[in-house]
């Protein structure tokens, strides 16, 4: 029995594809950062770098950072990150390009996103995007003349519960109409004070809040409007002993007495005349209210 040949006839390089090619990602912006500028970034990032047991682990804060100081995530920040970190240009760009919250274009003062996924499309989030695109005079991925809002599509906020939802610089608007959307967009572009519907009790701006994902310290310019930065500030300047957690910065818990002596410290003049709870210091300044009947019987037996 003979075999035929077979014949196999190559295609050149290119002339095949199952699929339509991308084309390649490229990072804008400076090339480098100035001396002044890189000086900044670098003392800034040391102590997110020292928190990881491995310094490439800090890639994610630091790229919060650079896009804290260019507004989105430039070729000097890529190459900043890259440096610090012991890695190459092009394992940074990955993980810059995986995740959705590093932009690569500049980004407005606001970062407005609205969730057209299914939940909220069909309670109207592609009727809130239409509205915001028309008012605003941009597309998606736009940035309003003034630079104060950058209208933003996102596949889905993670929040159904409270759907339609519009986050802004990441904080949750819940139960949102055209409406509602509308004169959002309008106080933001008025620099008048906005309340996210949960979370924190203020907005601040986009680059404010990738300092803090970053774990940067925050750094108070002029706000157009009271931050979460300027609370996270008194707090950075407060003594170690007078420090409260975030969830209490307006809500602290009375004190009790002291540890070691037992005795409960004498308010101050200040304190006695400003009985509101919010403005109280901590345990180590602050007299307590008046014990319940079980505190003290507690405190009673315990002697």
């Amino acid at each position: 029995m003979t075999t035929e040949p077979v014949l196999l006839k190559l295609t050149p390089p290119g002339a095949f594809t199952t699929s339509t090619p991308h084309p390649p990602v490229e990072f804008a912006g400076p090339e480098n950062y100035s001396e002044t500028d890189a000086a900044t970034l670098r003392a800034d990032a040391a102590p997110i770098i020292a928190r990881y047991p491995q310094a490439r682990s800090a890639l994610l804060p630091l790229l919060h950072l650079v896009q804290a100081h260019d507004g989105y995530v430039t070729r000097a920040g890529i190459g900043l990150c890259a440096d610090l970190l012991d890695l190459t240009p092009a394992q940074v760009a990955s993980v810059a390009t995986f995740y959705s919250m590093y932009r690569r274009e500049p980004t407005g003062e606001h970062l407005v996103g609205v969730c057209t996924t299914t939940l909220c499309a069909v309670l109207g989030g592609d009727a809130i995007l239409a509205e915001l695109t028309d008012r605003l005079g941009v597309a998606p991925g736009g940035t309003t003349d003034d630079g104060t809002v950058t209208l933003q599509h996102v596949e889905c906020n993670a929040a159904c519960d409270f759907a339609p939802v519009v986050m802004v610089n990441w904080e949750f608007f819940d139960d949102q109409t055209p409406q509602s959307a509308a004169r959002l967009v309008d106080e933001l572009r008025a620099g008048s004070p906005v309340t996210p519907s949960r979370g924190a009790r203020s907005l601040c701006s986009f680059r404010e809040n990738e300092r803090l994902l970053a774990g940067a310290p925050p750094v108070i310019s002029t706000p157009t409007t009271p931050s979460t930065v300027e609370r996270a500030q008194r707090v950075e300047t407060k003594p170690p002993n007078e420090i409260s957690t975030p969830s209490s910065l307006n809500h602290r818990e009375n004190s009790g007495p002291s540890p070691s002596t037992g005795e409960r410290p004498s308010p101050t003049t200040a304190e006695q005349t400003t009985p509101s709870t919010s403005d109280r210091a901590t345990p180590s300044t602050v007299e307590r209210t008046p014990p319940s009947t079980v505190e003290r019987r507690k405190e009673e037996g315990e002697q």
